[in-house]
């Protein structure tokens, strides 16, 4: 079904349809606060073959990351995940988002505050589905806290402008590059 704005299709709502480079490969979407961090643990993951931030879940075509950060697309900063569930599984991927934020302030992480920095779970099909709720329903059982993670499911990824790509590793802002290495378990410095 077509999605539109005052008669005028908006590809911004319409699901994910881009495909893994290797049909044996999945994608797995979260939003869990400032994607540089996330995107960092996520690399560290044996299975995990390619990490890209970008934004996703709002009503902007084409966004980035000035408007994004204005408060006015709905979009969130997401990650995505490209992995090889024969190495590993999908639950692994969400036991790890689970692990990297609190998922229980709505639009703010840390000093980070806004709907773009919502939690979330933004699914591909009926397992991921099941599974991330499977998950939510567990890690709420280890929280006094509501959790307020959104489940939907993916809509277009933006991919983000390149200097936000694999932003750690490279350096950050400071230039002090942090290790993408498989199984890595140095702590995660974020910084602008």
């Amino acid at each position: 079904m077509a999605t539109s704005i005052a008669g005028n299709h908006n590809p911004s709502l319409d699901p994910d349809t881009d495909t893994p480079d290797n049909p044996d490969q999945e994608f797995a979407v979260f939003g869990a606060g400032c994607f540089w961090g996330v995107e960092l643990a996520f690399q560290r993951v044996t299975g995990v073959v390619k990490t890209e931030v970008g934004y996703s879940q709002g009503h902007t075509p084409d966004p980035n990351y000035k408007l994004v950060c204005s408060g006015t697309t709905n979009h969130v900063e997401v990650i995505r995940v490209q992995f090889d569930p024969k190495v590993c599984t999908y639950s692994t991927l969400l036991d790890l988002f689970w692990s990297r934020h609190n998922p229980t302030t709505p639009n703010r992480q840390g000093n980070d505050v806004g709907s773009q920095y919502r939690s979330g779970i933004y699914f591909y099909n009926e397992t991921q589905a099941r599974l991330a709720q499977e998950s939510k329903e567990a890690k709420q059982l280890e929280l006094k806290d509501e959790i307020v993670t959104e489940i939907l499911p993916a809509k277009r990824f933006y991919r983000a402008e390149e200097y936000h790509q694999q932003y750690l590793e490279k350096g950050g802002g400071q230039g002090l590059k942090q290790s993408a290495a498989k199984g890595c378990n140095d702590p995660i410095r974020c910084y602008g």
